[in-house]
């Protein structure tokens, strides 16, 4: 019975809606600990792009899953769920509540319904379709997924090459759509019963805003060194997911001479909104559960009710 299972509170949201506020409240207020839900925060050395809580936060409240990976590694779905789950049982274990917290929607979906086993990456396929993509441009390359593949199509976003190339890499390897691979992933019933909470501004010109302040603050924080240092190691380029992640590909393209300082500052935001606008659209599927603005008054009081095992 899920009455019975140990409650997990999943705070989710588009990125700067005020995920990391909320949950860092709610470790003043509850017998519980952080797990992050991010795939850029499992990065050591990506501090500032990714907008990893500071020193102070994580000594007042620790997040697990993060700084768990160099740079140079890359990371799954499939391992975030063995992750998490292991993570999970031992806060229930010593008789705490897991917090889950983050903005990546597809470490949510693994956790909640499982993963397929996906096929590993094919250095030709990839190399071919990268070619071809130099040829005929990515929105070329999106409309090509959209006929073997429309959910996925209709889920990523078309300036999103990433993505786009791994969905059809996955359907050129194995004969099968990535949705459908999705689909067959069913896991085992999840040990857990899970609250969700949505934190996200109704006014979607706030967030806009909100979004362009925090880049232009990372800047001012020292993004660019960051990158720079990054770069200077030699073994790194826009192939791992690391350097992929919003903003720091735009950087690694000014540091390459390939954007001007204020054509980076313009895609650095552009790309943040579509991934906020991406976030989105995983967040309006999930139909359990419960929207919040973003900053709305007594809001940590109104999660805590949704909590069984919270302090009345």
């Amino acid at each position: 019975m899920a009455g019975k299972r140990p409650t997990a509170l999943c705070i989710m949201g588009p990125t700067a809606s005020g995920k990391t506020d909320l949950a860092v409240e709610l470790v003043r207020r509850l017998p519980c600990e952080l797990i992050s839900v991010d795939s850029a925060l499992v990065y050591r050395e990506m501090d500032i792009g990714t907008a990893k809580p500071d020193a102070e936060t994580l000594r007042e409240a620790p997040h697990r899953l993060i700084d768990i990976l160099d740079p140079a590694e890359s990371y799954s779905a499939a391992q975030f769920r063995e992750d998490a789950l292991r993570e999970m049982a031992e806060i229930t274990a010593a008789g705490r509540i897991p917090v889950l917290v983050g903005g990546t929607m597809l470490y949510f979906r693994a956790l909640e319904h499982g993963m397929a086993e996906m096929p590993a990456a094919d250095p030709e396929v990839r190399a071919r379709l990268e070619a071809d993509a130099a040829a005929v441009g990515w929105v070329e390359m999106h409309r090509r997924l959209a006929v073997v593949d429309p959910i996925s199509a209709a889920r990523i976003h078309q300036n999103d090459p990433q993505r786009i190339q791994r969905a059809l890499e996955v359907y050129e390897i194995s004969g099968e759509s990535l949705t459908s691979h999705f689909e067959k992933g069913a896991a085992a019933e999840l040990p857990f019963n899970l609250v969700k909470v949505i934190v996200a501004p109704t006014d979607r010109e706030r967030l806009r805003e909100r979004i362009a302040l925090r880049f232009h603050l990372m800047l001012e924080q020292g993004f660019v060194a960051e990158v720079e240092r990054l770069y200077a190691r030699g073994d790194l380029d826009t192939n791992k997911p690391s350097i992929r992640c919003v903003g720091y590909r735009q950087v690694w393209d000014f540091l390459e001479q390939r954007l001007s300082y204020d054509e980076m500052v313009e895609r650095g935001i552009i790309a943040t909104r579509q991934l906020a606008k991406r976030q989105f659209t995983w967040l309006r599927r999930d139909e359990q559960a419960v929207w919040f603005e973003t900053g709305a008054p007594k809001l940590v009081e109104k999660v805590l009710k949704m909590v069984p095992s919270a302090p009345s």
